[in-house]
């Protein structure tokens, strides 16, 4: 059974930062893409970064030059670095990986940026 656990949210000041981390079980994050998303209060769930299985890297237009995404192939774990961050920002953070047929998701991790 596929499981994602993300960590590392929290309240912090606008212009801090952050770092996300996306662990998997029951399967090997270097051989799928994955992807980071987040939804914000009485909004739908939007992209903000991934990076595929060759180390292709895409950013939602807000986030670029801010949020850097990584992976960590021996710990079966992606990172998302959060920068600068805007009071826009917060939201309950995601992790999604996907193969033919199948799509998991984590449970979330909230973010909170205070002005």
């Amino acid at each position: 059974q596929v499981q994602l656990v993300e960590s590392g949210g929290g309240l912090v000041q606008a212009g801090g930062s952050l770092r996300l981390s996306c662990a998997a079980s029951g399967i090997t994050f270097g051989f799928n893409e994955v992807g980071w998303y987040r939804q914000a209060p009485g909004k739908q769930r939007d992209f903000v970064a991934r990076i595929s299985r060759f180390g292709d890297i895409n950013y939602e237009d807000s986030v670029k030059g801010r949020f850097t995404i990584s992976r960590d192939n021996t710990k079966n774990t992606v990172y998302l670095q959060m920068n600068s961050l805007k009071a826009e920002d917060t939201a309950v953070y995601y992790c999604k990986v996907g193969w033919p047929g199948n799509t998991v998701w984590g449970q979330g991790t909230q973010v909170t940026v205070s002005s």
